[in-house]
């Protein structure tokens, strides 16, 4: 059977790319400006073992597979497969197709691929698992997120908004959704390379902690903060937020930190959280979630594996329930989904601007995981495969009081 004929089988008879193969046979259109190259049998060697998303990620990052053209384009076109992936019957088929193609070209697992030990979110593991994504470099970062250096969803105020512009947007709208002043106190957990911390203290005189399991993050953070003479106000820490001493916050933010919490772990989160603000005290919740209850606990097994270790999303009912019934009242709540398909566009751009050097720095195979899951991670958002939603709570003050005005934050 001819090599363009199995992948049509996966990906679809009617690909609106060229896809070519060692053996010369190809599918598709000629006239495609995409070309998804199959350069050895091993390719199919991991789709008999692994079909679709996981199969196909091994194989582009130990460059079994190339993509001639843009990612995202690919990807796009081929949306049904990496968002549906494929029935059972069809995994069956196909690995009944590729059986002799396995035993003849069978390869190792890549060593990019992450499994996490030990007990699932302990503090050990949790610790590893954040170093694994964000523990890379952060000149590599540097290169992909830009100068504010924000690993979340931007804000975009227009359509033709800069990334800095839309990051500057993001991290006021939730000062004003905090209704932080002046000589508040601010607690921003999985903070990053502080960014929200800073911007708090820059701009509005709030005294920040962040406490970030990163240490790469930390230390650059804690520099940044020291470089734009804001230690009197700002401070970053290389800590769980389960361990952070202080309490009687006026305001937390927490910006894409519930996606590593873990289902089970979510009321002790939202209480802990509950716990260390002052009544009156608000948090604002900005997370990845699922559109739906999902039918597998488990995101995505390429994004588990290669990017997120012990990831997970959940539907935003669920977490405004456990919001609700740690003590929280919700205020406010809003889906940006959109706002992060122009982030991850925008981070996409910067990856290829900066390829040489990202690939000089990080590896080519680990590069080519960013630029994989970012470009489907845009594909995701675009089409409601996932959303990013901010949940405003309030702890309340005695009989009730919120502190909120009648309208607006």
């Amino acid at each position: 059977m001819l090599v363009a004929d199995i992948i049509s089988d996966v990906i679809g008879p009617d690909l609106p790319v060229r896809v070519v193969a060692y053996d010369g046979s190809k599918v598709g259109p000629d006239s495609s400006e995409v070309t998804l190259r199959v350069i050895s049998p091993s390719a199919l060697a991991r789709l008999a073992t692994a079909p679709a998303t996981l199969g196909l990620a091994r194989a582009y990052v130990s460059g079994e597979i190339e993509v001639d053209g843009e990612m995202y384009q690919l990807l796009d076109a081929m949306a049904d497969l990496t968002i549906n992936g494929l029935t059972r019957a069809q995994q069956i088929d196909l690995a009944r197709k590729m059986l002799p193609i396995w035993a003849k070209h069978r390869r190792p697992i890549p060593d990019l691929e992450y499994r996490p030990k030990g007990r699932l979110h302990s503090l050990r593991r949790d610790h590893r698992a954040i170093s694994h994504h964000y523990d890379v470099s952060n000149r590599f970062y540097e290169w992909v997120l830009g100068p504010s250096m924000t690993y979340t969803c931007a804000v975009f105020p227009t359509a033709d908004a800069t990334l800095e512009e839309a990051q500057a947007a993001k991290h006021e709208l939730v000062v004003q959704k905090l209704g932080l002043k002046s000589g508040m106190r601010l607690l921003d957990v999985g903070c990053g390379w502080g960014g929200m911390v800073m911007h708090a203290a820059k701009e509005h005189g709030v005294k920040a902690l962040g406490v970030t399991l990163s240490k790469n993050q930390a230390d650059w953070a804690q520099q940044k903060i020291e470089e734009l003479g804001l230690s009197k106000l700002a401070e970053v820490r290389h800590l769980d937020y389960r361990q952070t001493p202080e309490s009687q916050f006026d305001a937390i933010s927490s910006i894409g930190l519930t996606e590593h919490i873990g289902r089970d772990q979510l009321s002790r989160y939202f209480s802990s959280l509950h716990a260390r603000l002052r009544p009156g005290g608000r948090l604002l919740n900005h997370c990845i979630t699922q559109p739906r209850t999902p039918r597998r606990k488990k995101v995505d097994p390429f994004i588990g594996r290669y990017v997120f270790p012990d990831g997970q999303l959940e539907p935003i009912g669920l977490l405004i329930s456990e919001m609700n019934d740690a003590g929280f009242e919700i205020r406010h709540e809003e889906n940006l989904r959109e706002h992060y398909a122009l982030t991850l566009k925008a981070w996409c751009e910067n990856l290829e601007e900066h390829w040489d050097e990202a690939v000089a720095e990080v590896g080519l195979g680990r590069a080519k995981v960013w630029r994989l899951y970012m470009a489907a991670s845009r594909v995701g958002f675009e089409r409601d495969n996932i959303q990013l939603h901010q949940v405003l709570g309030v702890k309340l003050a005695a009989q009730g009081g919120s502190g909120f005005p009648l309208r607006g934050w």
